[in-house]
């Protein structure tokens, strides 16, 4: 079903600050697929994942949003990919893969266009403990937050990446890695998640009418 939702707001890109004392790389209100060649990687490379949990099932036609306070993960790759519904269309995306994760105060929003009026499917999880998860894999369309990274490689091609587990992108796209990254303050808008598994202390899933998305 269609959705209406609001058009993610332009992130300003800043130059990068070295991180003192971690070996890390912090970038203020960062967005991951604004990286220049990751869309482009996507379009003209016209290559989708094998193998990868994310691009074995077509996508729905909405995209939906996350946040939370805290987002971490260790063992981090990211490269240039399409995600396919099953009406034919198809869409660039950041594919992210993460070996291991924790976010806290998770938010997750689906905003539905339903016959009686709008509607918003709402989870929250991990207010008092963290959503764990493993193995993860990420359609992103934006992201936006306070990041930082240890040991990050930038421009790597994307076929050779090997800190994130069945993280491997198609030969000669661009890609980027690192042994962990911290989001703060992050807001997501994804077309799809999975993961090979998901602990959610504290879940709360609600059918509000209205919009009532997470940002």
């Amino acid at each position: 079903m269609p959705k209406a939702h609001d058009e993610a707001p332009e992130v300003p890109q800043e130059a990068p600050e070295q991180h003192e004392g971690s070996g890390g790389t912090r970038w203020r209100r960062f967005a991951l697929v604004a990286v220049p060649g990751f869309v482009a990687a996507a379009v003209l490379g016209g290559m989708t994942t094998q193998g990868l949990l994310a691009a074995s099932f077509a996508v729905s036609g909405d995209s939906f949003k996350l946040s939370a306070d805290s987002f971490s993960g260790s063992g981090f790759s990211q490269y240039g990919d399409v995600a396919n519904s099953v009406d034919g269309s198809s869409r660039a995306v950041g594919l992210s893969t993460v070996n291991s994760s924790e976010l806290e105060n998770l938010c997750l929003s689906s905003l539905w266009d339903l016959p009686i009026g709008e509607a918003t499917l709402v989870i929250n999880a991990g207010a008092e403990s963290p959503v764990e998860g493993t193995n993860m894999v990420i359609d992103i369309e934006q992201l936006q937050g306070n990041a930082e990274f240890s040991a990050i490689e930038i421009g790597r091609d994307a076929s050779t990446l090997d800190k994130a587990e069945n993280g491997q992108g198609p030969e000669g796209g661009f890609g980027l890695q690192a042994d962990s990254i911290t989001v703060s303050d992050m807001e997501m808008t994804s077309w799809a998640v999975s993961s090979g598994s998901l602990r959610m202390t504290g879940l709360n899933l609600a059918v509000k009418p209205g919009n009532h998305e997470c940002f």
